[in-house]
């Protein structure tokens, strides 16, 4: 069954809206390799283009579809290095602004103690990403693609929420699909009531939903806190969405269709190089499998072999691969594993 219906006569498949940042990644390559230690004792790091939409713009771009950006970036080499990087990656950048207040990009260093063990350390004061305004979002633009996709990072402050409620708003007028990513991160959010109302205004208008069961929680915190997954998947249903997609990590993730539908995928194994990053590679790869109009399993399927590839590379923007490389893990890992390794 198809579940969402998009407009193929619209030149953009999809739009994202929020952060772009830059990521700073202990170096491992043939020339410096930095092993798991402690940040404090790293040398060397590796630049790259991060944020949870930008990766997921580049990474739909990799599998041949057609993406734009409302974003705003610093105005200086960073910002300029973020834009020439999406230019290159062939993604419309008409809709990124420099800022005009000497706001910077949000800097990312990474930590990786081990397979298992990794973190992040952000730098996040006067930040770039949330200076998006209204004024940065038009219709016409909305109008041109098959759907939009909000970070839920763009509604932790103004004026960038309300841009982004504007490019929802914009959205429903003119019948493009929203997905909402909810991409929970707490820097810059005030308290958890202030997350559940503006999280709960984006879901309630989406089509599709992405989340964690935590972030799920958190969006639901003011509507009826403690909702399973099957619960909060009939919530919101009820609402608008089509299609619900609950992650639990390394036990697997779940799609929730408005036919009453469970799918369930597990992650498959790999030797893990940092523990996240694999979101941004299940993004992509779910939403290029929907777009294609296959079965909600295979794009799970699909999404779940992106998000381990990711999870053993050391970087979230630069490694994203293209759907012949995933096609070929997913073929490997079932010859090695089984046919039914992901499924549940």
């Amino acid at each position: 069954m198809k579940y969402i219906e998009f407009d193929e006569k619209r030149p953009l498949d999809l739009i994202l809206l929020g952060r772009v940042a830059i990521d700073f990644n202990p170096a491992y390559s043939d020339v410096v390799k930095e092993e798991f230690k402690p940040l404090k004792k790293v040398h060397y790091f590796e630049k790259y283009v991060g944020g949870s939409p930008a990766n997921i713009a580049v990474g739909v771009t990799k599998h041949g579809m057609k993406a734009g950006f409302i974003g705003k970036v610093s105005d200086d080499q960073f910002g300029e290095y973020v834009t020439d990087y999406f230019n290159e990656k062939g993604i419309d950048t008409s809709h990124i602004t420099k800022c005009t207040g000497g706001e910077k990009l949000g800097l990312t260093f990474t930590e990786m103690l081990s397979p298992k063990e990794s973190s992040i350390l952000m730098y996040r004061n006067c930040i770039a990403d949330l200076q998006l305004s209204v004024d940065d979002v038009d219709e016409e633009y909305i109008k041109s693609a098959k759907a939009l996709l909000i970070s839920g990072t763009s509604l932790a402050e103004s004026p960038s929420r309300e841009a982004a409620i504007k490019a929802v708003m914009l959205a429903k007028k003119c019948d493009t699909k929203i997905i909402f990513d909810i991409d929970y991160r707490e820097y810059n959010w005030k308290n958890s009531d202030d997350i559940s109302i503006y999280y709960s205004i984006v879901a309630k208008e989406a089509d599709i939903i992405m989340g964690s069961r935590e972030e799920f929680d958190l969006t639901e915190k003011l509507i009826k806190p403690g909702m399973s997954d099957e619960e909060s998947a009939e919530y919101w249903q009820s609402k608008n969405a089509k299609i619900v997609v609950i992650k639990h990590g390394m036990k697997g993730s779940s799609a929730y269709t408005c036919d009453g539908l469970k799918f369930s995928i597990k992650p498959f194994p790999v030797e893990a190089r940092k523990g996240f990053g694999g979101g941004d590679g299940y993004g992509s790869g779910f939403l290029y499998g929907l777009y294609q109009g296959w079965e909600i399993i295979d794009c799970l399927e699909f999404g779940s072999a992106e998000a381990s590839m990711m999870v053993r590379s050391n970087n979230c923007s630069d490694s994203l691969p293209g759907p012949e490389e995933v096609h070929a893990f997913i073929k490997e890992e079932k010859e090695k594993y089984g046919e039914m390794i992901a499924r549940v």
